[in-house]
């Protein structure tokens, strides 16, 4: 006997007619204000201000705050097409949107008391002031609790001393101008023989604060400013303190997911774009009285490049989709979206350069662009060694995560 059955169709990456609108003006956007500009704001290593606050206009500064502090009230995987989509045009701008709204927006939504979610949230959610976090210094990375900033209690201020490098958005233009809000961690004593870190906001106008030097002549990512930040003797207020002495890590972890996510989001628009254009191209191109998409060595570049993107994107959306933002519980999938979306992504970019051949080595083409801007994914907000350490680490303890 035969029945018959309704299905309904599933879409990951919109699930919903929200993310399917977020998507669809997100492209809207990119293809009007954002990828116009691109190529210039490489070249001349500069951050578009601008433009930055016209994702404020968009609501998408704030993508996952509540409503009720200015943001959108979004979700990962919501987060994950922004990202998606920012840097299928230009992954320098979209850098200096994740180190704003992920990095610095995200983690006081989620690790802020009322008042300092009230105090800033309205301001960084609609890009009246641009936020950054700040981390890594010139001696320390990937080793978070060999960190050598400190901040003391003095009377109803803590002062901070030390330096910030690699500090994405710390800088806002040529002249130096800071970040107006940066999340700092710094080193407030030990406990049982263990680093105590803890999380402080630092206003622009606080005393002590400065820039150093702006970070020039990177490989790519240089639509996004990079700069080093000093603190000297800054003094802050007691409420400057975000939690309480030593909660840092958990501070860093419940963030650490989200971030790996998006970065991992941002290799996904990356490999897109130069399938795309590697596509258009061995269509439109002719060698020995034949298109060049019908020699077998550039059916595989272009084949392999689309089962690698199809893939990590499904793995990518699917963490998302099971991400919660307001704990950590899948730091595994969080370290091995990013292991292998931003691996692929580099990939895929060269792949695309190696079919434009002499055209794929210059500016106009694009692909070059998003072949430099690929490898700091690799690098940032967690290097590929550090997400290999973790994975192996978790499994061994619990092999049942295979299942």
């Amino acid at each position: 006997m035969s029945q018959n059955v309704e299905l309904k169709t599933f879409d990951l990456f919109n699930p919903t007619s929200e993310h399917a609108m977020i998507r669809e003006t997100l492209q809207s956007f990119t293809s009007s204000e954002v990828e116009p500009q691109a190529h210039e704001y490489d070249r001349t290593e500069r951050f578009n201000l601008p433009l930055f606050r016209k994702l404020g206009e968009l609501g998408l500064l704030g993508i996952t705050v509540p409503e009720e502090y200015g943001g959108a009230g979004q979700d990962a995987l919501a987060a994950a097409i922004v990202h998606e989509e920012l840097s299928y045009s230009d992954p320098g701008c979209c850098l200096a949107y994740l180190a704003h709204s992920m990095l610095m927006v995200n983690n006081l939504a989620v690790n802020g008391s009322e008042e300092q979610k009230k105090k800033y949230l309205p301001k960084v959610c609609s890009g009246e002031w641009v936020g950054a976090m700040a981390m890594s210094e010139p001696n320390i990375g990937t080793d978070v609790m060999g960190m050598e900033t400190t901040a003391k209690k003095d009377g109803d201020s803590w002062v901070i001393n030390g330096r910030k490098m690699w500090i994405t958005n710390g800088t806002l233009d040529e002249d130096g101008t800071a970040a107006d809000l940066v999340l700092v961690y710094a080193k407030t004593g030990e406990k049982n023989g263990r680093a105590q870190i803890s999380t402080f906001l630092v206003e622009k106008f606080h005393p002590g604060y400065q820039v150093g030097q702006k970070i020039r002549d990177k490989l790519g990512m240089r639509a996004s400013n990079t700069a080093e930040l000093v603190f000297d003797n800054c003094r802050v207020p007691a409420s400057a303190l975000i939690g309480h002495e030593g909660d840092s890590m958990l501070h860093m972890m419940r963030n650490l997911e989200i971030e790996r996510l998006t970065l991992a989001a941002m290799a996904i628009g990356i490999a897109r774009r130069s399938i795309d254009i590697m596509t258009r191209y061995a269509n439109e191109r002719a060698a020995f009285g034949k298109p060049l998409a019908s020699f077998g060595q550039i059916q595989r570049y272009i084949a392999d490049s689309y089962a690698e993107y199809r893939a990590a994107k499904t793995y990518v959306y699917e963490t998302a989709r099971k991400m919660d933002l307001n704990r950590e519980g899948n730091r595994m999938d969080s370290d091995g979206v990013k292991l292998v979306a931003t691996t692929m992504a580099k990939n895929v970019a060269d792949r695309g350069i190696q079919v434009l051949g002499g055209y794929g080595y210059v500016g106009e083409y694009v692909v070059e662009r998003l072949w430099r801007d690929a490898k700091l994914l690799e690098i940032g907000g967690g290097t590929l060694e550090a997400h290999q350490k973790n994975i192996t680490r978790d499994l061994c303890k619990n092999p049942s995560l295979l299942t």
